[in-house]
């Protein structure tokens, strides 16, 4: 009887608070050792894509929403990038832990399916903010853009971060190789987040987009995220935070169910 009332409670209590932890400074630790390639290159990214804009679209642009329009662009491609660092965060990462072999190094230890699945995404949400920080800086100093409502601004790249990061564990977790990762990201992820609203506003397109736009997501992502920094945006912020979050809880009920279970993780 005693043995099996121990096998309930774990000696180190409900939560593993030190395996937790753990994992998630080796998740930040993974993307800071090459912090060149996670907080420059986006850095640079997003500069080229203003740039570009500006020498291909010029000053004859007009206005967007009553903004200049690199106001308007700025807000869209500091999500953009936001979540594809997010994504890629936890894909490569769990996808490394496959093809190298060292996966059973994370199923091993006594961590819970949600202890494992709140370590990789704590590491997408740091990634993602780090990134939303650098750019947002960058945006402030260059474009002079003050973000407008700073708590919509975080809100949203924090759901942004949490969804994306969940996605990008499916991702890992579906792929057995690289190619089928990549795969995943330049057919699915890029698409969706390029046709978000990033660069213009829906309200361009003929209706039948415009209804496609509002079942996406990403829209909304990049929308709070433009209503938090520049003060307009195509819908109500409210209504986006209703989606995204729910969003978020079925992409981490998945990530919750497949891990515990074992899911193409398990031989």
């Amino acid at each position: 009887m005693e043995q099996q009332s121990d096998m309930g409670v774990r000696r180190f209590g409900r939560v593993n608070w030190l395996g937790t932890r753990t994992l998630m400074g080796r998740e930040v630790k993974r993307f800071m050792n090459v912090w060149s390639q996670t907080v420059i290159a986006p850095l640079i990214n997003a500069g080229l894509f203003l740039m570009i804009f500006t020498i291909a679209i010029g000053p004859q642009r007009g206005d967007v929403m009553g903004v200049p329009f690199m106001t308007f662009l700025a807000p869209g491609i500091l999500t953009m990038t936001v979540i594809q660092n997010a994504f890629a965060n936890t894909s490569s990462s769990l996808a490394s832990a496959k093809v190298q072999g060292n996966i059973v190094d994370t199923l091993m230890p006594p961590l819970s399916a949600a202890e494992i699945v709140t370590g990789y995404l704590f590491g997408a949400v740091a990634r993602g903010f780090l990134v939303a920080v650098v750019i947002g800086l960058g945006c402030m100093v260059f474009l002079n853009i003050i973000p407008q409502n700073l708590i919509w601004v975080v809100t949203f790249v924090f759901l942004g971060s949490v969804l994306m990061g969940g996605l990008g564990l499916i991702a890992g977790i579906f792929a057995n190789k690289f190619d089928q990762l990549s795969a995943i990201s330049n057919f699915l992820i890029t698409p969706l987040a390029f046709l978000s609203g990033t660069f213009y506003s829906i309200d361009a397109l003929p209706a039948f987009l415009q209804k496609l736009s509002h079942a996406n997501p990403f829209f909304y992502i990049i929308d709070g995220v433009r209503h938090g920094m520049i003060g307009v945006s195509d819908s109500s912020p409210w209504i986006g935070l209703e989606v995204v979050s729910v969003a978020c809880i079925i992409v981490v009920g998945i990530n919750w169910r497949w891990i515990k279970t074992g899911y193409r993780l398990k031989a």
